[in-house]
């Protein structure tokens, strides 16, 4: 049998830049980096979100990310500081990884994800 979902995050954890929530928190409040949310709308609407996160779901993320395709979003630049988050932070670790393949240098995702986000108390906001 081929790997595990829990393989492949484990994998992409130990690749790429692994951020606490304070330490997100951080580099957002100072606007270091943009945040991007890889959850569905309906995720979203029952948790909340993070003020100021861009939504792209996981699903679109390497055809918003790639300049070179037709669905590019300009917030998506290989240069800028992103950090990404889930819910808890198995497909953040994966689209971060996903990212460093596109080329973008300055990637990183938020270990726990929303979940942890809200455990510490950080603001969040009704998408309802």
């Amino acid at each position: 049998m081929g790997k595990t979902a829990a393989d492949m995050v484990a994998e992409a954890k130990a690749c790429v830049e692994n951020l606490t929530v304070e330490q997100a928190a951080g580099e957002i409040e100072r606007g270091d980096a943009l945040l991007i949310d890889l959850r569905e709308p309906g995720e979203r609407t029952a948790d909340g979100s993070i003020p100021d996160a861009v939504p792209a779901p996981r699903g679109m993320l390497e055809f918003w990310a790639d300049p070179e395709s037709p669905y590019h979003r300009d917030e998506f630049q290989p240069d800028r500081r992103i950090i990404l988050h889930c819910a808890s932070g198995g497909r953040s670790a994966l689209g971060a990884q996903t990212l460093q393949g596109l080329g973008y240098s300055n990637v990183a995702h938020m270990d726990g994800g929303i979940k942890a986000w809200n455990a510490s108390g950080r603001p969040v906001t009704s998408d309802s």
